[in-house]
């Protein structure tokens, strides 16, 4: 890595080589941004109006309540004396007279088509008045294309706003001009679209035509059936997929472990369903926790697992930890696994030929990780007693921590963290991983900050995988839009460790059919905690069969098609591979498929998710200890992101920078410095357990429930001392620490004991 100042010392080819391939990624990235922008100003429009208008009718609405009674009073009053005036006999049958019914008038005005005629007429003047400016602008930058002849007049309709666009005041198209018909001119805008002129002829309103047009460029855009030129994440989807899978086809169904013969794939997954649904069948009498029947609130009944033991001696543990080490600083965590790990080593080891040398660097390395990974900012970190200035650990960030450097430094930490873990402490290796999202509040002024439903406000999502004895393997900054699916199978197999994945963990939100589907493609299993398993149905693996599972019936449905897997079998593993080989992100290839059930593909992924979800359902209904698994693992989830609210406690834990770059900084430092405690800690538990009265100690219970995240002896707070010469009395881990003198590596010193 070296400055760009450097670039002048290199020959001319090499030079104009790089500048082109800069460019090149800027230019991407940039009109990447701009299709960004111009999809959340689409929303943007049309969530405002929404909001407005119904601020607006909130406001004027008063709900009157009992209707059936004014109906029946109104009744009774004009039976009783037909010949009578309205004001005389029927304001009076009613309480509050005159006014109760104006307002039960206004009820019903206010409600249903008028409410949508009036959001639309907000959404139409909203656009006219300031977005369509900006729109417009955008429309002439970004060159949008389709593959898809279906989705054609939403190309010529964008044509058609571009060359009406300085055409002023004008309030329709011209009589003799003809305007493409698309979809999203139907429904609730059809009669809005349309209106007719002073002469009796219907026309095409100008302004109306054009949000139309956005809304449908939006929604084409989001599906990728429309892809902008000179793009990367909305490129041609045919870009995504591998260009050699005909020429590598028996190597890429190998890399999978799937069959050629989409026969044998069929047979295989039908033959599981078969199976599980069986073993369902045959045991449920006996399975008190489940009972199925037909029932409104949804058929399936489980009862929650019983509460396991508590641990009993891990508290003291603990203690024991806190009274051979004292209180540790964070800091200090942090050096103590960078010396063991050597994990700084490919980036202070390109500092030759500068000014900084290599130890100089490391600290400044540690304390710039520290600044972000804990919020409080380099500013803050650059007081302490360690005598580096503000400017100097700046300059260490811009030249040499990147984000690829970040990450590599934690997958170092979680693969020394592996290596160095006691199988007779930890057991075997584990091969599952829980991931989960971890709300944060961001800046507003960014494309990347939206609003979260289910969080209830601004920010960003940190999407976190963490194994079984809490060590995070991969991390990634989302915004709130983004699908949790993707962000699920993307850290399960591009977490860069040594670990070998082959099961997740994740809540109801990480799971869908087309999350079972692509799963069973990659070949590792998903393992949810479905939040509402009273209402999921289980597919049949055969038609015509209604009897054969008499016990699961009420929650049964229709049967697997098996012959739509088996026309798209070698397009579905085409797409896997495309994820498998890194051609494409899964968020782009899921992508393609999101509000596109009529893709083949799509709809054959569904079955293939259809199918694995059953199996995965009924094993999970059966099997007690499978429940117990996929709760304790998602518990572990959950300690995580305890652990993260102690470390980032700078700034309420609130990401103080509009900069994606900054942002996806602190969460990698976040990652770094948890992993760093996770090792830490490891080593320590290891040093005390290894000792046979605290071996002896540990019960079933205390075993089952120990784990290396804990921080009751560790210090985030306070200023920040970094003295690289004093180490933690810890036995030597299998990774020798880098740079540490001999005489070094045998002295510690302890602080508080």
């Amino acid at each position: 890595m070296e400055s760009p100042s450097h670039l002048r010392t290199h020959p001319l080819p090499l030079r104009v080589t790089l500048l082109a391939a800069l460019l090149h990624e800027r230019e991407r990235e940039i009109t990447d941004t701009l299709v960004e922008l111009l999809i959340s100003t689409v929303h943007r429009i049309g969530a405002r109006a929404e909001k407005k208008v119904t601020e607006q009718l909130v406001n004027a609405f008063k709900k009157v309540s009992g209707k059936e009674n004014i109906l029946f009073k109104l009744a009774e009053a004009s039976i009783g004396e037909p010949e009578g005036t309205v004001r005389e006999v029927v304001y009076p049958a009613v309480s509050g007279g005159e006014q109760t019914l104006r307002e039960l008038v206004h009820e019903f005005k206010t409600r249903g088509p008028v409410y949508r005629r009036t959001v639309q007429t907000t959404l139409k003047a909203s656009y006219t008045n300031h977005y369509r400016r900006g729109l417009i602008r955008l429309l002439d930058v970004l060159e949008f294309r389709s593959s898809n002849h279906t989705h054609r007049p939403v190309i010529e309709a964008l044509a058609l706003v571009a060359r009406y666009a300085a055409a002023g005041n004008t309030t329709y198209y011209p009589l003799g001009e003809t305007v493409p018909v698309h979809k999203a001119m139907g429904g609730d805008w059809a009669e809005v679209v349309h209106r007719a002129d002073k002469r009796g002829r219907r026309r095409v309103v100008r302004m109306v035509y054009e949000v139309v047009a956005f809304q449908a460029l939006r929604d084409q855009l989001k599906c990728k059936e429309i892809w902008v030129v000179g793009a990367d994440k909305w490129r041609n989807p045919d870009e995504d997929l591998p260009q050699d899978f005909a020429e590598r086809r028996e190597e890429n169904y190998r890399e999978l472990r799937k069959p050629l013969d989409a026969a044998d794939f069929v047979d295989e997954l039908r033959e599981q369903m078969t199976t599980e649904l069986g073993l369902l069948n045959d045991r449920m009498p006996k399975l008190s926790w489940l009972d199925i029947a037909e029932r409104k609130s949804g058929a399936i009944r489980l009862t929650p697992a019983e509460a396991q033991p508590e641990p009993k001696n891990l508290r003291r543990v603990k203690g024991e930890v806190q009274r051979r080490w004292g209180i540790v600083p964070l800091i200090d965590m942090l050096k103590e696994a960078v010396l063991r790990t050597g994990c700084l080593d490919a980036v202070t080891s390109v500092s030759g030929g500068g000014s900084l040398s290599a130890e100089v660097l490391a600290e400044r390395l540690l304390l710039v990780i520290y600044a972000y990974g804990t919020n409080t900012g380099i500013k803050a970190v650059a007081s302490g007693g360690h005598g580096h200035t503000e400017d100097e650990l700046r300059y260490v960030r811009r030249r040499y921590l990147t984000p690829e450097t970040a990450r590599q430094i934690a997958i170092e930490i979680a693969n020394a963290t592996f290596a160095d873990r006691s199988t007779d402490l930890w057991g075997q290796g584990s091969t599952a991983v829980a991931s989960d999202s971890t709300h944060v509040r961001a800046y507003d002024q960014n494309l990347f900050t939206e609003w979260h439903s289910r969080y209830g406000g601004r920010g960003v999502l940190i999407y976190w995988h963490v194994e079984k004895k809490s060590l995070a393997i991969h991390s990634q900054l989302i915004n709130c839009t983004a699908s949790e699916v993707a962000a699920m199978v993307e850290g399960a197999m591009r977490h860069g460790t040594t670990m070998d994945v082959e099961a997740n963990y994740t809540d109801s939100h990480g799971q869908s059919e087309i999350g079972f589907g692509i799963t069973r493609l990659l070949n590792f299993d998903l393992l949810p905690r479905i939040k509402r398993i009273n209402k999921v149905k289980l597919y049949r693996p055969v038609a015509g069969e209604p009897d054969a599972y008499p016990q699961p019936t009420p929650a049964l449905t229709r049967p697997i098609r098996w012959e739509l897997i088996a026309q798209q079998y070698d397009q579905m593993i085409k797409y896997a591979t495309a994820i498998r080989t890194r051609t494409a992100s899964t968020e782009a290839i899921l992508r393609r498929f999101t509000r596109n059930a009529s893709h083949p593909t799509y709809a054959a992924m569904l079955e293939v998710g259809g199918a694995q979800k059953t199996i995965f359902v009924a094993r999970y209904l059966r099997l007690r200890d499978l429940q117990r698994e996929i709760e304790e693992g998602l518990n572990v989830m959950e300690s995580s992101n305890g652990a993260n609210s102690v470390i980032a406690y700078g700034k309420g834990g609130e990401i103080a920078s509009n900069r994606r770059d900054e942002q996806e900084m602190f969460v990698l430092c976040l990652r770094i410095l948890q992993s760093a405690l996770v090792f830490v800690n490891t080593l320590m538990l290891q040093d005390i357990l290894g000792e046979p009265e605290w071996a002896d100690l540990l019960t079933p219970a205390d075993r089952r429930g120990l784990t290396p995240l804990f921080w009751s002896h560790v210090r985030p707070y306070g200023e920040v001392n970094l003295d690289m010469g004093a180490r933690l009395n810890l036995a030597a881990a299998s990774v020798p620490g880098p740079r540490v003198p001999a005489d070094q590596a045998v002295r510690s010193t302890v602080e508080n004991e």
